[in-house]
């Protein structure tokens, strides 16, 4: 039961994976629980217009281009006459994201968590007011996620279509002839795959050197050699000085981003994805004294509270990576250590997959990452052509990578392009939770023949005993 103080002993405002996990946990620790959000639908960015319809729509490019392309005839499948039907393709979408948000919804009445439909803005540290009501909470959990980092000068409007961001991305009714995606980074990637396994010729513009920011060298490399070859024009080194457009076409100005001359590149479509940015603008939290970082974020201390007494952050409002699983289990944390328990959650070990194809994940620090902090790496490697399943599959593209220290061979970090490497790489995070060795998972038997079988052996390679290369 809430303190009588109090209307709940905890109020969460968000439910994306951090907020809506942190409000179940809250209420299965015995805790009175309420969630704001002011969406229809709970779930946040990531079930409604992130992760889960882009994953539909990846998957479903995937399985379009497989039919369409002739790539199954070699395993003696011979299709004619298919054909894209992307209306019933976006309503496939739109059913995944409304049975799992509905599975929220429902969560939420099994838990006995109130879902109080609105806004939440800050009137005092304990109080909110969510569509013109006060609400109060002996502790308020901000989890209000983040929203598209806009490029200056470039006015996005999804409806028309033209220039849009990752959610107009997922709503076009048209495949476009040309697609410009301004920023090679994870989110650009993805809906990229999606519009050119369909038919769209596809540009992508990135201002560094190389695609995929703050990846390991060697995968960025690799990735940008792959993307390429499935048909990307990839444009590093150049930005993005303007974007006008009409109500069919988008014309762009660039040049490169060391100087030098400019030049226009005509699209039908013109998708901005140069990152996110926190979502607080409309909390009120110059009411309650509670300031942001240089990068818009909330600061908080090892137990997620901020300088506001009763006022913890979790997800992509606080520091570290934006990511729904790094949210998840942050929102279980906090709720555990408002219950009076120990929350856990190690920031250290966070994977992150790009869902491409082949799929590109890594956990812990990359190659540059281990240098910088001191220590002297041993690396294994282990080409995918060599791994037995995948060359049955025909799908050799890319590598498992394992940084190792040189002196105690504890596992640092672990980098995988593969067409499963978003699966493989929870057996790497494991490892690395429990302190694992590259030694540990090299004499670990791995059932054959697996594409988790690259990892034993990239593992090996750390020694320099691989079996298979």
């Amino acid at each position: 039961m809430a303190d009588k103080t109090y209307d709940y002993d905890v109020l969460i405002i968000g439910s994306g994976p951090g907020g809506y996990v942190a409000a179940i946990r809250a209420a299965q620790l015995g805790l009175k629980t309420a969630c704001a959000e002011s969406r229809e639908t709970l779930g946040g960015t990531c079930l409604n217009v992130g992760c889960i319809p882009s994953k539909a729509m990846l998957h479903a490019s995937e399985l379009y281009e497989e039919a369409h392309s002739g790539a199954l005839e070699k395993f003696g499948v011979k299709l004619t006459g298919t054909k894209l039907d992307l209306n019933q393709m976006l309503a496939e979408k739109s059913k995944a994201v409304g049975e799992l948000t509905g599975g929220i919804e429902y969560l939420f009445k099994k838990n006995k968590v109130d879902w109080l439909k609105g806004r939440a803005t800050f009137t005092g540290a304990n109080t909110v007011e969510v569509d013109g009501k006060a609400v109060t909470a002996k502790e308020i959990v901000i989890a209000t996620g983040s929203s598209v980092t806009p490029l200056p000068g470039v006015d996005i409007d999804n409806d028309a279509h033209v220039v849009v961001d990752s959610t107009g991305a997922l709503e076009l009714p048209k495949v476009p002839k040309h697609m410009v995606v301004i920023g090679g980074g994870v989110i650009g990637l993805e809906l990229g795959s999606v519009w050119r396994r369909l038919g769209a010729e596809v540009t992508v513009i990135e201002f560094l050197d190389q695609i995929l920011p703050g990846m390991d060298g060697e995968v960025r490399k690799e990735a940008g050699k792959l993307f390429k070859k499935q048909g990307f024009a990839i444009r590093t080194g150049t930005k993005v000085t303007g974007v006008k457009a009409t109500k069919t076409k988008a014309t762009l100005t660039v040049e490169p981003a060391k100087g030098g001359d400019a030049e226009t590149i005509e699209a039908d479509c013109v998708l901005v994805s140069i990152g996110r940015r926190p979502n607080t603008d409309g909390l009120g939290l110059e009411t309650i004294g509670l300031e942001t970082n240089a990068r818009g974020q909330i600061e908080i201390d090892g137990e997620f509270r901020t300088s506001v007494d009763g006022v913890r952050a979790i997800g992509d409002v606080v520091p570290g990576p934006m990511l729904a699983h790094k949210a998840e289990d942050e929102g279980l944390a906090v709720a555990e250590w408002i219950a009076g328990e120990v929350g856990i959650i190690n920031h250290d070990v966070i994977p992150s997959v790009v869902y491409t194809m082949p799929e590109i994940a890594s956990v812990g620090l990359t190659t540059e990452e281990a240098k910088e902090r001191g220590h002297a790496v041993k690396v294994g490697k282990f080409p995918m052509m060599a791994n037995s399943r995948a060359k049955t599959n025909r799908d050799t593209d890319g590598f498992v990578k394992v940084v190792a220290d040189a002196e105690t061979d504890r596992v640092l970090g672990v980098h995988i392009i593969a067409s499963l490497a978003g699966t493989m790489i929870a057996q790497a995070a494991q490892a690395m939770e429990f302190g694992a060795t590259s030694e540990d998972i090299a004499y670990t038997c791995h059932a054959h023949p697996t594409h988790a079988e690259a990892l034993k052996e990239a593992a090996m390679a750390v020694q320099g005993k691989p079996i298979h290369i």
